[in-house]
């Protein structure tokens, strides 16, 4: 072809993501894809579901145009997965900024309303555009990075849980002597003075038990993988743990999410997406500083 596709893919909250010169959006089962060329014009479009076979599907229609680029929108956010899956099969991926793709919607349309065709020719249309678009790289350590910081506060929460039930289990049998920060070892000594009779209380206190046991293993696993956590941060040779307060597991996410921190143009841009640059405010004669929400951009 004279000219290359742009083929844009943007998703929704945790769903398939977005790609370059094709665009498109997707809902909870289905994604719609564009390919647009240098000039901005439609060459094809199309749904696709969202699944391994839809996946399959959108990949195979895309190689009707060899000399494709795949524009993700928010492709260190949700649209991660989806730019991930792209990157490992060999395609040309890069990021457009969802304030950029807004812009396009606003100018081309009049207004900023969402829908998934909207959504789809204006990161296409970005991608056409923009020289200057951050063009990803796989990077294994990263997301290696960002499965485990994401495992280890799932089990994080699957310990609280499993806390909360063994404390509600062990204040019946033993009223009056629940642990508020309850440990394993203290969980095991107050399991063995507890010798139930009848069969509610034995019913109870087996339970009790394997709640214990469960909670036993998910802490070795949290152990697991806070390790793991900290010898990747060791091996990027990042120094964020020399800074108070930081260990393994928060300067592991700081890492996966940030990504490629290039792609912020200073440290200001990076504080305004963190949300830690300061805010002017001011109340009669006073001025102070203020801070910005959190920011969660791509």
């Amino acid at each position: 072809m004279p000219t290359s596709p742009s083929l844009s893919e943007r998703a929704q909250a945790g769903e398939a993501r977005g790609t370059g010169h094709h665009r498109g959006r997707s809902h909870k089962l289905s994604a719609t894809i564009e390919v647009v060329d240098n000039q901005e014009q439609m060459l094809g479009s199309g749904p696709f579901t969202t699944d391994q076979a839809g996946y399959k599907a959108m990949r195979a229609y895309a190689k009707t145009w060899p000399d494709r680029v795949w524009a993700v929108e928010g492709a260190n956010g949700v649209g991660r997965p989806l730019a991930q899956r792209l990157l490992e099969a060999g395609e040309r991926v890069v990021d457009v900024p969802a304030k950029l793709a807004a812009r396009i919607r606003l100018f081309d349309t009049g207004h900023n309303r969402k829908t998934d065709a909207l959504d789809a020719h204006s990161i296409a249309i970005v991608a056409v555009r923009t020289q200057t678009l951050r063009v990803l790289q796989v990077d294994g350590e990263l997301e290696a990075l960002r499965m485990l910081t994401d495992r280890r506060e799932a089990l994080t929460r699957r310990r609280v849980q499993t806390v909360d039930r063994l404390q509600a289990l062990l204040a019946e049998l033993l009223p009056g002597q629940a642990k508020r920060d309850l440990t394993t070892g203290q969980a095991k000594a107050m399991l063995a003075t507890v010798r139930p009779r009848d069969i509610a209380g034995k019913t109870r206190r087996r339970i009790a038990a394997d709640e214990l046991a469960e909670l036993i293993a998910v802490e070795t696993k949290i152990k697991k993988a806070t390790a793991e956590l900290k010898a990747i941060v060791l091996a990027r040779g990042s120094t964020l743990m020399d800074l108070h307060g930081v260990g393994p597991v928060v300067a592991a996410r700081i890492l996966a999410d940030v990504g490629d921190v290039t792609r912020f143009a200073d440290r200001n841009r990076f504080a305004s997406w963190t949300g830690t640059a300061p805010l002017d405010a001011s109340s009669g004669e006073q001025n102070r500083h203020g801070s910005q929400g959190l920011g969660t951009g791509g």
